[in-house]
């Protein structure tokens, strides 16, 4: 693991069983876990967490990708082996999405945040409202409005690089993209999210760690609670099908809108 001064602290973080970062950290990378894997959202627990914690905002979103990344891997294997991911144009996704993401990465150190934080909300308040005024919306397959080559690569492109460069709300997008353009039940929709986002998550921290901008041992640890998260979580999905995917999908759509005005409106 990089010393305090190469991932940019000013002092170290004591991570021993003595603190209370010990316990409530991987504690919000089991919360995150399981929340993400049924409806996406997780790092709206696990980022201001890390934050929170003491670490400067660039080693908090690189050890946060790492915790969601071990715990997404998981997540998208249990989805996978219940038969709710196709292979049909997964690779294109997967390529377009890692290919963005790095790119978002990059990009987040350059440029500011400031229009995003501003736009996204209202997309995500269009996302909730049609959600709740669809009741039976992923309960079975619907109409196919684009091919999945096509899909993939303009979703991956376009979200890719948006969960490199900010990623609040990316698994909702994917999702609804997955049910409204692909026609996919909700399981199979939030089976294809998981992959697509642990694509972002990797990519994403191949920039971070390349840059020294990961703090492994905090990461490992969550990324460990993560895990067990995440697969109760999604196992819970699987089994409890798509009216129970819409009930926490709405929860977290709707918290997400609540912290990104609340950031809008006070930063």
């Amino acid at each position: 693991m990089p010393g305090a001064a190469a991932i940019g602290l000013a002092r170290p973080i004591d991570f021993t069983p003595a603190t209370n970062a010990f316990w409530i950290l991987p504690a919000a990378g089991f919360a995150a876990g399981f929340i993400d894997s049924i409806a996406g959202g997780g790092g709206m627990i696990s980022l201001p967490a890390l934050l929170a914690s003491g670490l400067p905002p660039h080693v908090a979103l690189g050890t946060n990708k790492l915790q969601s990344a071990l715990g997404t891997t998981f997540s998208a294997a249990n989805y996978a082996r219940r038969g709710c991911v196709s292979s049909e144009g997964l690779a294109t996704g997967v390529v377009w999405t890692g290919v963005a993401a790095f790119a978002g990465a990059w990009c987040v150190s350059r440029l500011s945040a400031d229009l995003l934080v501003r736009v996204v909300p209202w997309l995500l308040v269009a996302i909730f409202v049609y959600v709740l005024a669809s009741p039976k919306v992923g309960e079975a397959r619907g109409r196919v409005r684009l091919s999945v080559i096509v899909f993939n690569s303009l979703a991956g492109a376009v979200l890719g690089f948006y969960d490199g460069f900010f990623g609040p709300g990316t698994g909702s997008f994917w999702t609804m993209g997955f049910v409204l353009l692909l026609g996919y039940p909700l399981p199979q929709a939030t089976g294809h999210t998981k992959v697509m986002n642990l694509t972002s998550n990797i990519a994403s921290l191949a920039w971070f760690a390349w840059h020294g901008s990961v703090f492994w041992t905090l990461g490992v640890a969550m990324g460990a609670a993560n895990i067990v998260g995440a697969l109760l979580g999604s196992h819970l999905a699987i089994r409890k099908g798509a009216g129970f995917i819409r009930g926490a999908f709405l929860v977290v759509v709707g918290l997400t809108i609540a912290r990104l005005l609340w950031r809008a409106l006070t930063g």
